[in-house]
């Protein structure tokens, strides 16, 4: 999947002429894409439409508009968008209860080592989490983890061909599994494979 480029945004002025528009087609497409697992936790699969929100956002916010400013913002979100042999997630937890959200974040250490994808009876493959920084230290984890799957050629075949896929998280004090996927999540998916 191409990586998005300055050409690729727009700018200050035409965002703000298209932002309800952009924002409402990207939520809707965010929806397809959002894998809930079980009460406390999901995964947002990223790609380059996700991933353009999320910079014309952060440049509307922060009122960015020179070439450095938006090349910074560039490097930071482009490492999200699938290659073409993987997928990319944000991992969340939530827990509404600030005491709750303490006390989970506190057992739940590992967790973003441990989420899953399974395409059809291929092994899982579990992700590769947080490289752009490390979000958990010796008392807790983050409530937010930025996770890569990485799929063999095989999988990728068999996920084009129309392959169940699962997901699920193997942590002692939360585990879930789903699967298969709905056929909207799962045929957005199969478009992040070259």
């Amino acid at each position: 999947m191409r990586k998005l480029a300055r050409l690729d945004l727009y700018s200050l002025e035409q965002y703000a002429d298209a932002r309800a528009e952009f924002r409402a087609q990207v939520i809707a497409h965010k929806k397809n894409r959002l894998v809930v697992l079980g009460p406390h936790a999901s995964l947002q699969f990223e790609d380059r439409l996700t991933m353009q929100y999320q910079v014309q956002e952060m440049l509307r916010i922060e009122r960015i508009f020179e070439k450095r400013g938006i090349d910074e913002e560039l490097s930071a979100y482009n490492p999200l968008i699938p290659d073409g042999n993987n997928w990319k997630a944000t991992f969340m937890i939530e827990y509404e209860n600030v005491d709750e959200r303490r006390a989970a974040l506190a057992a739940l250490k590992g967790i973003e080592k441990v989420v899953w994808v399974q395409v059809d009876a291929f092994e899982r493959v579990y992700a590769i989490a947080n490289e752009d920084l490390e979000r958990e230290n010796e008392e807790k984890t983050s409530a937010v983890h930025f996770l890569r799957f990485e799929l063999s050629a095989s999988m990728i075949a068999a996920a084009k061909a129309g392959a169940d896929i699962g997901v699920g998280v193997d942590h002692p004090k939360y585990r879930q599994e789903l699967a298969p996927l709905s056929l909207t999540t799962r045929d957005s998916l199969v478009n992040d494979l070259d």
